[in-house]
């Protein structure tokens, strides 16, 4: 299935919780469906409360069902809680990650400037949107493409916006951040259950 492209609020309102940074997705009118049956509130069976949970990792962070799938199969095969696993694989996404860095607006602007060469990892660039990175890496923005105006504002836009735990941006440098740890669960900017997420999935097996 392509990716989809349209407006991010309908999927926010799909599944009820803000899935992008915007600020109109924070409030609690725009997370209702459309229409008048919309306001009277949906009861969902356990199967629909785990597709829903799933669905959330699945739009905030801009992946399909089959890349979704093996970042759960790679959760399960580590020896920790395969929930906060997942979390943490997702996480540590490079377009994630830049967008966590305040180098772009929006998780979608992100992963063009990766997915156009914008963005370095430990000094070579990569191109690969879901190339996962870890702890010590560093994360920089080339120096020929930081008059981009998405990335010139990198400053304004970091003062509006709460750094993770598992990032530092340099001191001698704005356009350069590193990943100092794993993610913790608070870093994740929207409410998901993770464990159900989990069960979809054990279910789906």
């Amino acid at each position: 299935m392509a990716r989809y492209t349209g407006p991010k609020v309908k999927l926010s309102r799909r599944v009820g919780a803000p899935i992008a940074d915007i600020p109109k997705h924070t409030a609690k009118r725009q997370l209702v469906p459309n229409g008048i049956h919309g306001y009277r509130g949906r009861r969902l069976r356990d199967y629909g409360v785990r597709l829903n949970e799933k669905q959330k990792l699945r739009y905030h962070y801009g992946v399909s069902e089959s890349q979704l799938r093996r970042y759960f199969r790679a959760a399960a095969a580590r020896r920790e809680v395969t929930g906060a696993a997942l979390l943490s694989l997702l996480e540590r996404r490079l377009d994630n990650i830049v967008f966590r860095l305040g180098f772009a607006p929006t998780l979608p602007a992100a992963r063009q400037l990766v997915t156009h060469g914008h963005a370095q990892v430990n000094g070579e660039r990569v191109t690969v949107p879901g190339y996962g990175l870890r702890p010590g890496e560093t994360v920089a923005i080339r120096p020929e493409s930081r008059s981009i105006p998405v990335v010139s504002e990198t400053e304004a836009r970091r003062s509006t916006r709460r750094l993770a735990s598992y990032l530092e941006v340099s001191p001698d440098d704005p356009f350069v951040g590193r990943v100092v740890g794993e993610p913790a669960r608070e870093d994740v900017p929207f409410d998901v259950d993770e464990a159900a997420v989990v069960a979809y999935y054990r279910r789906r097996s």
